[in-house]
């Protein structure tokens, strides 16, 4: 019996076919294009069809479909939240899914960070772990964290949102949409402070000096860091500061076998995997971020995807969920 995993992301929409051994046997990627609210989930309902259709000519029997969303996933309602989504505040999406598949073929929906650490449990950098966290820096920053063999989701499924977590003082008006953390130290975040620096300093004329306003990007800032301008090693060497305090917090809390990095950034930042580490040891438990080992990501761009499809595997005939 094989399953269906679903990863969906702020610009497109990944689903493949899993055997039970984690073996990919369709794959597609759709871009979302200009699509916002139930065009996003009518978008997910046609793939799904699609590869239902692809699953019956082949003769491979579907019995379950897991959905990683770029936000939160409310497992008391159905409905989601994607921040980068028009449209989709509280949107039914579970409700959407089961309205178009057959009523034998089980539905199950988390968030990204979450199915992060997932599929990295299945088939990544956490294997044989019970106690990791998946630090996914990207346009935002989030958190998936395994304890004890489950993964932590919280009261009201929110846990890991760590672009909040609290590093800097005094606070801001402008932490209030993302959080000091991902302000500072996300993919957005750089091109933030890059740009404050750059307003900031009348004597730059370096490599970011046409790229003021919103053409920056993080890719921008880790090109001119090679070529050592100024302002690109201040903005990363202010994001070696924030990423190695939050893994003193994540360390000193949760004590984890490891953290895991992925997400856009990491990415062009795993080169600064020992900066980081050399800065969280300032601040954290001192035995536990001796013990901690920090990773790149095995599955890359397709973590999300391969937990969606764990997740899936797990929800046949009501398996423990991880």
């Amino acid at each position: 019996m094989s399953v269906i995993g679903i990863d969906l992301g702020g610009t497109k929409l990944a689903i493949a076919i899993f055997d039970s051994s984690g073996s990919i046997q369709h794959k597609n990627i759709n871009p979302l294009e200009k699509r916002k609210g139930k065009e996003v989930g009518e978008l997910i309902n046609s793939s799904i069809h699609t590869c239902l259709g692809f699953a019956v000519k082949n003769n491979i029997s579907i019995d379950s479909i897991g959905i990683c969303i770029p936000g939160i996933s409310y497992s008391r309602t159905g409905t989601v939240w994607a921040p980068n989504i028009s449209g989709w505040e509280n949107y039914p999406l579970l409700k959407e899914i089961k309205s178009v598949v057959n009523d034998s073929i089980k539905v199950r929906i988390d968030s990204d960070r979450a199915c992060y650490i997932i599929g990295e449990v299945w088939k990544g950098s956490a294997q044989n772990c019970k106690d990791a966290i998946f630090l996914a820096v990207g346009t935002g920053i989030g958190a998936g964290i395994l304890v004890d063999g489950k993964i932590l989701r919280g009261s009201n499924d929110i846990a890991g949102a760590i672009g909040w977590l609290a590093l800097d003082k005094p606070f801001y008006q402008k932490y209030i949409s993302c959080g000091c953390f991902e302000y500072h130290a996300s993919g957005d975040g750089l091109a933030k402070v890059a740009r404050e620096f750059l307003k900031n300093d009348n004597d730059y004329n370096g490599t970011l000096e046409d790229k003021k306003d919103t053409l920056l990007t993080a890719k921008d800032i880790f090109d001119a860091y090679d070529k050592n301008d100024k302002i690109a090693v201040k903005v990363i060497t202010e994001a070696i500061e924030f990423w190695g305090m939050a893994v003193a917090n994540l360390v000193s809390l949760f004590n984890p076998e490891k953290i895991i990095f992925g997400g856009g950034v990491f990415g062009p930042g795993i080169r600064f995997l020992g900066p980081v580490k050399d800065e969280a040891q300032k601040w954290a438990q001192p035995i536990a971020v001796k013990q901690v080992s920090l990773e790149a990501s095995k599955l890359g761009g397709d973590a999300g995807l391969y937990g969606a499809g764990y997740l899936a595997l797990m929800n046949q005939d009501n398996k423990d969920q991880i």
